[in-house]
């Protein structure tokens, strides 16, 4: 039986093409969502554009018939902007009418007392998920983007051999590997001897084989892989043939300090690229600042200050080190940008860092991903349980959606990271907070 998806406003801001996911089942659009749509149709950043692809999609729709009767949608389904519907109901106590939300949530209401199929209101809004269950309404989140982050791909796995086949990739020899389930493409494995556990090495997966790190001991400005997943991640950062790099991991893992350090010695010392570029998304922790006087500069520093930090710590060793970092700041072989005006570029020949990808969406990941140009190589770290965007989560965020959707893909690599090294205190704290 057909089912009738009621969205919600914050449903096609993330993501317009939510318009069309609901294959044969019946979409509903209420009036007070046109209403938001249109609120935020001026805004310059990405939630404007998809407000506005929102509204450039239904209007060609407007070509099939009356959107208010229903409009045939290309999957079979029916798609129509419900101007009924709108009369009070009696809502609990405290529960104001008039407000947009609860506008949508009499609307749901009311249909599912007036058909027989099932009515679900989606809807990115948690509370508003909870106050439709409370009302005896089905709600749901869009589930076309999200990925179960408990189960999400590490990067690494184990695998056992025999003691002369561990003897022989001692020696430095590829060991072909042929065993189903296969590895991902440049999936890392940790090599244990199966009559002796004890006895393990570390390799990398590509080609059918399982090779031996090459950059497993690299010291790049200062900076070594301390555990396992660093030294799996150094291995990816430093390989040039690989333009897509993702990292995860808590906070205190050195996943951003070990993609500067790489990206430093890439761009000053071998100059494999011409520029840094070291992107974050404008996305508040608490309270927003406001309006930030002065330059472009000066207006970004409070959002890059912990990549500042690292900076100045990657550059300590130099003698005057505050001096050199603003001189490659200055020249602009350093490059902070924000994400707000990548739309539209294209990124040839520059390592490129994008640092807290975890307040990215799908859709946004999606427009980084496809401003590389011929040369370049994205890394994008982030830590999906640390989320301060107001409709992401750990399983919806563009960051777990990349890793997955790319760890079949020979053009990228993926590690986990999931010891601290900061200090024992931000381990704990990690851990048990």
């Amino acid at each position: 039986m057909p089912k009738t998806y009621v969205l919600d406003t914050n449903v096609l801001l993330h993501d317009p093409r939510a318009l069309f996911v609901f294959e044969e089942h019946r979409v509903v659009i209420p009036m007070a969502v046109i209403e938001e749509i249109d609120n935020q149709k001026r805004r310059q950043d990405e939630i404007g554009r998809n407000a506005r692809s929102v509204s450039r999609m239904l209007d060609a729709l407007r070509a099939e018939g009356p959107l208010s009767s229903g409009v045939a949608l290309p999957k079979g389904g029916e798609l129509r902007v419900e101007l009924n519907h709108q009369e009070a109901i009696d809502f609990p106590k405290g529960l104001d009418p008039h407000k947009p939300d609860n506008r949508i949530l009499a609307l749901a209401l009311n249909l599912s007392k007036d058909t027989a199929s099932p009515v679900i209101l989606v809807t990115k809004d948690l509370n508003l998920r909870i106050k439709a269950d409370v009302m005896g309404i089905k709600a749901e989140d869009l589930q076309i983007d999200r990925v179960r982050y408990q189960g999400l791909y590490r990067g690494f796995c184990e695998l056992y051999v025999p003691g002369e086949a561990l003897a022989s990739f001692y020696t430095g020899h590829p060991l072909a590997w042929d065993q189903e389930p296969l590895p991902c493409p440049h999936e890392f494995c940790i090599l244990r001897n199966s009559e002796n556990p004890s006895q393990s090495a570390l390799c990398r997966y590509f080609n059918r084989a399982l090779h031996p790190l090459r950059h497993a001991e690299a010291n790049t400005w200062g900076v070594s892989g301390r555990n396992k997943e660093q030294k799996f991640a150094m291995e990816l950062l430093l390989d040039d043939s690989l333009p897509l790099v993702t990292l995860v991991g808590s906070a205190g893992t050195g996943k951003t300090l070990l993609a500067l350090a790489v990206g430093l010695h890439k761009v000053i010392e071998e100059r494999v690229y011409d520029r840094f570029l070291i992107m974050r998304p404008v996305v508040p922790m608490g309270d927003d600042l406001g309006y930030l006087p002065g330059t472009k500069e000066e207006k970004l520093r409070p959002w890059m200050q912990p990549i500042y930090d690292n900076l100045d710590f990657l550059f300590r060793a130099c003698s005057d080190s505050r001096h050199l970092l603003d001189d490659f700041l200055r020249r602009g072989t350093i490059e902070m940008e924000t994400l707000t005006h990548i739309r539209g570029r294209s990124i040839p020949n520059q390592f490129i860092l994008c640092d807290e990808a975890q307040n990215l969406s799908p859709n946004m990941v999606k427009t980084l991903v496809t401003r590389m140009g011929e040369g370049s190589k994205l890394v994008l770290t982030g830590d999906p349980e640390q989320i301060d965007h107001p409709y992401l989560d750990a399983d919806s965020n563009g960051l777990t959606y990349l890793v997955e959707k790319l760890k079949a893909e020979k053009i990228s690599g993926h590690v986990m990271l999931t010891k601290g090294e900061r200090s024992g205190v931000a381990e704990l704290a990690a851990k048990l907070l």
